[in-house]
C-alpha cells in the first residue's frame, strides 16, 4: 500500500485481484430481498441476485451501508496510510456519499492526524471503478493525497459508460430511468442502450435498437468514434450472461488497442433497476488522460 488508501464502495466493479493487488478497501451496499439484507458480494454473489430477479417474485431492493461500515473502512484503512481518499458511486443515483462524508467525521474523532478526502465520482460500475483504479495506482506510485484526488478527479472527467438492456420490463416496474422506462409502450422487444455520463452525474437513454447484435454494434461504433486508435482501457461488465460477455470482451480486444480490457459482473445495486442479461462496458483512452501508474 501506498502513503495514501484508497476506499470505495461495492458498485466499483472491479476485479477481484486489481482489489487485492492495489489494497483498496471496499465497503458493501445492501441487498434487500424478503425482508432481509445481504452484504453486496459478501453475503450474496451477482449471479444469486440476478437469479432471484429471473424468477420475477420478491424483487430484490438496495440499500446503502451505514456510517458505521465506512468509518470502520477509514479506521482500518488509517492504520496502514498517511491519508485516506474515499472514492464513492453517484450522489445523484444513491446516499452513498452523504453517508461517506458522514463516516469522514466518525473518523476523524478516532484517527485526527489522518487526513480523509471524500469524493463523489458522479459515475456508476466500472466509470467508478476506473476512477478508483488511477487513484490507487497514483497511490502506489507515492503521490500524495492531492495528487492522488486530482488523478481521480481527471478519470472522472474522461470516463465512458454505456449499457444495453435485454429487458426493459425491470426498467419499467422501477421507473428508475424514467425516460427509458417510458419505452416500454412502445417497443416491447426493444434492446435499450443507456449511458451514464459524469459530466451530469445521471444514466439516461442513448439509443433503441430492437436487437441485441444492433445493439453491441452500436456500442462499439460509439466506442470507436470516442477513441479512434489511441490505447484504451477497457471495463467490460455482463450481468448473469458470461458468455455472452467473453464474447463481447473478445470483441472490443479484436478492434482496439486495449491497455488493458477486464471482465467482470455488472453491479447489482444498478442491476436491480435494469434486470439481468446487460452488457456493459466502462472505457477511457489515453493520449489527454491521467498519467498511468505501473
Amino acid at each position: 500500500m501506498g502513503r495514501i488508501a484508497i476506499v470505495t464502495d461495492s458498485t466499483c466493479c472491479l476485479p477481484a485481484e486489481l482489489v487485492a493487488k492495489y489494497s483498496i478497501h471496499v465497503v458493501p451496499l445492501l441487498i434487500c430481498i424478503g425482508g432481509k439484507s445481504h452484504r453486496d458480494n459478501v453475503d450474496i454473489t451477482p449471479q444469486e441476485v440476478y437469479r432471484i430477479m429471473r424468477r420475477d417474485e420478491d424483487l430484490p431492493t438496495t440499500s446503502v451501508p451505514t456510517p458505521d461500515a465506512f468509518s470502520k473502512a477509514f479506521v482500518a484503512a488509517g492504520k496502514e496510510a498517511e491519508g485516506i481518499v474515499c472514492i464513492t458511486l453517484t450522489s445523484l443515483q444513491s446516499k452513498t456519499y452523504e453517508t461517506a462524508v458522514l463516516a469522514k467525521k466518525m473518523a476523524e474523532e478516532a484517527m485526527p492526524r489522518t487526513p480523509i478526502e471524500v469524493i463523489d465520482s458522479r459515475a456508476v460500475s466500472g466509470a467508478l471503478g476506473f476512477t478508483v483504479l488511477e487513484a490507487a495506482r497514483a497511490a502506489e506510485a507515492g503521490a500524495g493525497i492531492k495528487e492522488v484526488s486530482a488523478a481521480a478527479r481527471q478519470t472522472i472527467a474522461r470516463v465512458n459508460f454505456l449499457a444495453m438492456v435485454d429487458t426493459l420490463h425491470f426498467l419499467a416496474r422501477t421507473g428508475r430511468i424514467a425516460r427509458a422506462a417510458a419505452w416500454a409502450g412502445a417497443v416491447l422487444n426493444m434492446k435499450p442502450i443507456l449511458e451514464h455520463s459524469t459530466s451530469v452525474g445521471e444514466t439516461t437513454p442513448f439509443a433503441r435498437p430492437r436487437s441485441k447484435a444492433r445493439a453491441v454494434e452500436i456500442i462499439l461504433q460509439t466506442m470507436t468514434e470516442r477513441v479512434g486508435d489511441s490505447p484504451v482501457h477497457v471495463l467490460v461488465h455482463h450481468a448473469d450472461e458470461l458468455e455472452e460477455g467473453e464474447k463481447f470482451k473478445s470483441e472490443i480486444a479484436r478492434r482496439f488497442r486495449c491497455a488493458e480490457i477486464y471482465l467482470t459482473e455488472f453491479t447489482p445495486i444498478m442491476g436491480v433497476h435494469a434486470g439481468p442479461g446487460v452488457l456493459a462496458v466502462a472505457f477511457w483512452k489515453e493520449g489527454d488522460g491521467p498519467t498511468v501508474h505501473r
